[in-house]
């Protein structure tokens, strides 16, 4: 059985899912049960490899944003607790300050921009193929900034099989090209794994989806 490990693109899989909902009876699909979503994959990540494929592992990636409001950083914080709860492995990266410039107003204005996330997606891709962690390894974006990576990892390690899972409106067709065993997610998918409310943690405490977001 091959082992297979999801490594997903926090903010790719963000803006995805604020383009899949709403849906009919739920007013956001942000409580998302990862874990879950990526095991129902597995049969799909099985067919590319010729092989039954179980999880070995996932890994999420993203930054905290601590330059937004308190309420708002306080809902990213439960999400990371809940992730890490279900047995996903978080990494968070930065926001750095950067001066911008508007052409049309012509005036300076302050924005934040996410520093080392894909650095740290490629860092993980090459650590789980070096190590031997996983027999397979998906890819869950659709950024082509991880190109590169990717080329070398399959160049590299060419008994591992990597590729993409692209998530709702995230198909890249350059992607595709190198690698040909990438396929998208359902919107559907979204909706069928949210995680309960409240979500009990190991620990014994609970989460509960914030009735705004």
């Amino acid at each position: 059985m091959n082992r297979a490990v999801f490594l997903v693109d926090g903010f790719n899989l963000y803006h995805s899912i604020l383009q899949a909902g709403p849906v009919p009876g739920r007013a956001t699909l942000k409580w998302l049960d990862l874990k879950g979503l990526c095991t129902s994959y597995l049969s799909l990540a099985g067919e590319r490899s010729a092989e039954r494929a179980s999880l070995a592992g996932v890994d999420y990636f993203s930054a905290a944003p601590t330059h937004y409001p308190q309420d708002r950083l306080e809902r990213f914080n439960l999400y990371m607790r809940c992730l890490r709860g279900s047995g996903v492995r978080v990494t968070l990266a930065r926001f750095k300050r950067k001066e911008m410039y508007c052409k049309l107003c012509r005036r300076q204005f302050e924005a934040h921009e996410e520093k080392e996330t894909d650095v740290a997606i490629a860092t993980r891709l090459f650590e789980v193929c070096h190590s031997d962690e996983a027999d397979v390894v998906i890819l869950t974006t659709g950024d082509t900034d991880l190109a590169p990576s990717v080329v070398t990892c399959r160049r590299l390690f060419p008994q591992k099989l990597i590729f993409f899972a692209f998530p709702y409106q995230r198909f890249n067709a350059d992607l595709k090209v190198i690698a040909p065993e990438s396929f998208g997610i359902k919107r559907h998918s979204y909706v069928r794994h949210q995680s309960p409310d409240p979500l009990v943690l190991p620990d014994g405490t609970q989460g509960t989806k914030p009735p705004t977001w």
